[in-house]
This record gives structure tokens, sequence and C-alpha cells, in this order.
């Protein structure tokens, strides 16, 4: 993955001439096609091959020559893009802050590397011996003591191991400041949940070159020992960065993208078990396969393939076929798609899949609303929702359509494991995920995935609105799985939801219920539903009633009600 201290600047695009030294935009078709032949796609030194992209590429049409002098390069001319190149791509520039760590305060919950959509922050936990030795090698005590900052102890990884014979582990938390958009998702989960161990500090001339020299350390310093890893403790996962942490950033999504959050732990709970060597994903046309396909930028570390908007499903049945021919039932196949892929153009293929008994898993990137292409409402989308095709004004006043409920459309599939959750609901997302991989089927794991730009909500918020989502009935969680029973009311289940049994659910403390009218009130996409005093209009209190009747049925479904 290369010196961190020594990443390109992907704006120094330039090449000089390697006779006269002098700058040039460009170099002659032959030396491309000759520097990559077959054999470099698949023994490939990724700093040199991102190296080439930016400094020949970017300069040959900076210079206004690109398509003169500039041939189809081999690997994108045949569709293909080394894996783990996004490592090597730098969104230093984008953001004025960075969050900084608080040792005194963290307890080692992982909360905030599970939340991260672009796998900026990670955690190690090393034993005490181990890390000592390593900043006792750096010289200068200014930076021996920065990084020494990002240690800290815990009960979970110090003090539980002691008690039982092993030696105690330092955990440590990191910031990559070559991924990290500033979206301050980690910190505000981190103080959702009281511990307030992270903040966001502004950056400077002295800022980068420290946390660039940190992360340098938390790369060198070796994995997280399986000892330290607990497996009941799920969000422990991405510790076991050889096994789990398959999209390692770089991705071009938005800060705080919930759908890039939804990928990273399927992908880690996939991982940890089954190995990354075993896992492929097909990726419908939409926002996950534009923000992790950025040519010459790839996010995943597992075998990854685009299909067409429409088609991705079918897809994944010929590559399942294939791979049972071959004797490989146990690499596990997951297709990706958004409302779009799932929901509308491709809701018939998604149907065959899950009527096919095939062993394939299905991620529904939940965000109600077209995003990639601009917004547009679909069947996803919420009644009353404020979206292009659904705008509100005196003709229309937000869309008029019920939403879709795809997840209880693919229950009534016979024998279709199916799961509805969202990345802030950790355990319940990631049991899902576990599940999904065991059940001996088709599985579908549909997820309420936070589109700050669509949403109407702040970079930091995908967390909490996807818990705002489940409390205010908007989006219920639950898990229909075909092995727990005959009748629907044995397989299924709504746990992970508060007050199973009641209409709505009062908070702690509250004085009323939480309903979907107070969810709207958080969402731009809901503004315009509202009065200048603060009063609903008739369609969201139309919006609210849906809701309300979607729940009673899952209540009835799973025999609650």
């Amino acid at each position: 993955m290369g010196n961190l201290d020594e990443i390109f600047n992907p704006l120094e695009s330039e090449v000089r001439d390697p006779d006269t030294g002098r700058k040039q935009p460009g170099e002659p078709k032959e030396t491309h096609a000759a520097a990559f032949l077959d054999r470099h796609l698949f023994e490939l030194d990724l700093d040199v091959y991102v190296d080439d992209f930016n400094r020949r590429i970017i300069g040959a049409y900076k210079g206004g020559k690109g398509s003169i002098t500039l041939p189809a390069d081999v690997g994108i001319a045949r569709s293909l893009v080394p894996p783990g190149t996004g490592a090597l791509r730098d969104f230093s520039y984008i953001a004025p802050q960075i969050p900084e760590f608080i040792r005194e305060k963290c307890v080692g919950c992982m909360s905030c590397v599970t939340a991260c959509p672009d796998t900026a922050i990670l955690g190690k936990a090393i034993p005490e011996s181990r890390v000592e030795g390593a900043l006792s090698d750096i010289r200068k005590a200014e930076m021996r003591d920065w990084v020494g900052s990002h240690w800290t102890k815990t009960r979970k990884y110090f003090d539980v191991p002691a008690k039982r014979g092993d030696e105690g582990a330092l955990f440590g938390i990191f910031v990559d400041p070559t991924k990290c958009k500033g979206c301050a998702e980690c910190v505000q989960v981190c103080d959702d949940l009281g511990y307030n161990a992270l903040k966001m500090v502004e950056k400077n001339d002295e800022t980068l070159p420290r946390y660039r020299r940190a992360f340098y350390f938390f790369r060198k310093i070796g994995p997280t020992p399986k000892k330290y890893i607990n497996e009941r403790a799920l969000a422990d996962f991405m510790l076991d960065e050889a096994s789990a942490v398959l999209y390692v950033g770089g991705a071009g999504s938005c800060m705080g993208c919930g759908e890039a959050t939804a990928i990273r732990m399927m992908l880690a709970a996939t991982g940890f078990v089954y190995g990354p060597e075993k896992i492929a994903v097909v990726a419908a046309t939409g926002c996950n396969s534009v923000y992790a396909s950025t040519y010459p930028y790839n996010p995943y570390l597992v075998s990854w393939t685009n299909s067409l908007f429409e088609n991705a499903p079918a897809d994944a049945m010929g590559i399942r076929m294939r791979w049972d021919q071959k004797g490989c039932q146990d690499r596990k196949l997951w297709v990706i798609g958004g409302d779009g892929a799932m929901y509308d153009i491709g809701f018939q293929s998604l149907s065959r899949l899950l009527t096919s008994g095939m062993d394939i898993n299905v991620l529904v990137l939940d965000t109600q609303v077209y995003s990639n292409t601009g917004g547009q409402a679909s069947t996803a989308s919420f009644l009353g929702q404020d979206a292009k095709m659904a705008a509100v004004g005196k003709a229309v006043n937000g869309k008029k359509e019920s939403r879709k409920e795809l997840s209880q459309i693919c229950l009534m599939h016979p024998d279709a494991y199916v799961a509805q959750t969202t990345p802030a609901h950790i355990n319940h997302f990631y049991k899902a995920i576990m599940e999904a991989n065991e059940f001996p089927g088709p599985a579908i794991v549909n997820v309420y995935a936070t589109c700050q730009p669509e949403h109407g909500v702040g970079d930091n918020m995908s967390a909490n609105q996807a818990r705002l989502a489940v409390e205010s009935r908007a989006f219920p969680l639950f898990i229909h799985d075909p092995r727990k029973g005959k009748r629907i009311r044995e397989r299924l289940s709504l746990v992970g939801n508060p007050s199973q049994k009641g209409d709505w659910w009062t908070p702690p403390k509250g004085e009323k219920p939480f309903t979907f009218i107070d969810f709207a009130r958080t969402e731009g996409r809901f503004a315009r539903q509202f009065d200048p005093e603060g009063n609903p209009s008739e369609m969201l209190l139309r919006a609210q009633e849906e809701r309300l009747q979607n729940w009673h049925l899952l209540q009835e479904l799973a025999g609650l009600r």
C-alpha cells in the first residue's frame, strides 16, 4: 500500500522528460502500451500503477494532448481495475477538519471504526510491551508523545486479558488523513454513546504531517493478535484487518455516506468468517458502482464486477451456477444494488433469484430515492417525500404513492431469508449478515442507507437518522428465517424494535410517543410538509397513518397483534 509519508499529490500530475528533465504533459502511446502488458494486470505494483495514471494520463489531458497521444489503457479496455488501488487515493485536501482521539475517554467499543464510511479511522489492540518498544524507536520526543497519545488502556482489551493471564493490550485509534473526508460521523456516534472520545480539530501545516506519521506507525506495528479479538463482540470484526477490512477507502462517495458503511460492515462480517478469497460481489449500476469504480481507484479487496442497472441478480445466478459446476459451493456471492436495481427496474430479476433456490445473498442499499441520478422519487420513497418527480407544490404535494415494502414482498417468496436492518443497529446488522451467509439458499438484507444530500441531513448524521427511522416506525427492523418454523409468526422476529407490542415508542423520560411526523421534522426532504408554525400537512398525516398500518401488519405477521 506504500509509505503514507510518500503518497503522491494528485494535483502534481506533470511528467519530466527522462533525457532533458523538462516537464511534459504526457508520454507517447508506445510507452504506456509497453509498460502495462497483460502480465502486469496480475503482477502489479499498485503505487506505480496509480502514480502513472496521475502523472502521465492526467498530465496529458491537463496539457491538452490526452486524446491525441494516449491509447486505451490495457486494463480499463478490458474493464479491469486492480484491487485495493483506492488505498492510494488522497482526500486530505477535502475537509478543513479531522478527528482527534481523546484516549482517557475511550472504552474500546469500536463504534467509530464501524461507522466510518471511508475506512479512515481504524483500531488495533496490541500487547503493551510491543507498543512501548515501537514507540521507543521514534527519535523525536514530541512525535513519540503524539503517537503515544493514540493508545489507551481499556477494560476490554487490557484488564480482561490480564485477568486470564495474558499480557494486557493497549487499544489504539488512528485516523488516516488521506481517507478522512471530515464528515465527523465517528465523533457523532461516540458522543451519542456518551463517551466523547473524539473531537474535530482544524487542519493546518502541522496537522497532516503528524497524522501521516502516526498512521504510518499504525501500519508498521502489525496486526491485532487473534487472542484479543472477541468473536462475540461483533464490532471487533474490524480489528482483524486481513480478513475483515476488505473495503480500503478511496471511494468517491459523499461525506458520511450510509451506503458505504453498510458495504464495509457486510464485507467485515463475511470476510471474518469465510476469508476474502471466498467472497465476490456483483454490483448493480448505481451510486455504489460509481463511487467504487472511478478508474483507477478500486476500494475492494475482493472480486467485484459491475452489471447493468436491472440485471445484477441474473448475472449473479450465472456466476453461482459456474461456481457450483467447479465445486466452489463454499464461496459467498453478494449482489449489491439500490432502489432502482431492486425495487423498480430490477425487481423482476430479484424475484427470479429469490425463487431459484440458489445460494446467493443480496444487499439492498435502501436510500428511498434515486440518489445516483439526482434524487428522483422511487417506489422506495415515503408518501409525501419531496424529491424530483414528486416535488411539493400547489399541484403535487410530494410523493402520492405509498412506499413499496420490498422486504415484506420478499418474505412471501418460498424459502427466502429476509432481513430489514440498519448499520446503526450494529448487532442486528451483523446477525442478519451472518445468518444470510449461513442460509443455504437465497437471502436478502434490506438496509436503511442515509443519503445526506437527498434526505437533507448533516454529513455526520447517518447513524442517528437510521436510529430515528426505526424508532418512528418509518423503517422497522425484522428478520424472517424459514428455518425457524412452518408458520410466518414462527419465522418472523421484530426483536430490535422499541416497544414491539405498542403502536408507537415513547422515549425514556419522554412525555409523548415518537412518531413518523417527529422523524420527518429532522429531515429536509419533508421540510415543506410543515407550515411556518410547524404544523404537519394533511399529506404528512396520511404518511404517518400509512406507516402505522405497515407496523400493524408486521405485528400481525409476527403474532404480536
